[in-house]
């Protein structure tokens, strides 16, 4: 695997829909082709902004062979820069594989419906319900959250979905 090394701009896109107010960087074509020959479908990388490290980061294709790497609130921090500033960067392709809530698939294997639908998310997106249920700081809250995980999986909704509907029940 090709670790790259390059400079970018945090760059914040404007009105652009579900991607408005995002801060990214741009990863050009040539150097996402050195990370992973051949791909222009979403994929993860790992390694560091500046001396911030990150991993199993999703990077998004643009259409133009071009990806971007969206900059969440932890790395905009972690960096101390914003929107125009210059980022040093040196990343890899990420082939961490998946490690589910062991709790999250202990339930799941008691709802067929609830696993099947589960299995047909992409790996981001079963990454959000488990990362939901560990983030859980005590047992109770973790009970609660698989009880709503698995209530959500069984009506198929996503993982936003799920959220905004215990955002309306408060």
């Amino acid at each position: 695997m090709a670790t790259v090394t390059f400079t970018a701009i945090i760059h914040q896109f404007e009105e652009q829909g579900e991607k408005t107010g995002w801060t990214y960087i741009q990863i050009p074509a040539d150097i996402a082709q050195e990370i992973f020959p051949g791909n222009k479908k979403s994929f993860r990388v790992k390694g560091k902004l500046d001396s911030y490290a990150i991993s199993s980061i999703a990077i998004m294709p643009m259409g133009d062979g071009s990806f971007i790497l969206a900059l969440n609130a932890a790395m905009r921090k972690g960096t101390g820069k914003k929107r125009g500033a210059m980022l040093q960067v040196s990343i890899t392709k990420d082939d961490t594989p998946l490690v589910i809530a062991p709790e999250l698939l202990e339930c799941l294997a008691d709802e067929p419906a609830a696993m099947a639908y589960f299995q047909s998310l992409a790996p981001s997106h079963q990454r959000y319900f488990s990362n939901w249920i560990n983030e859980a700081k005590t047992a109770t809250t973790k009970t609660r959250r698989l009880v709503i995980c698995l209530s959500a999986l069984e009506r198929k909704l996503d993982f936003g979905a799920m959220i905004r509907e215990q955002k309306n029940k408060k």
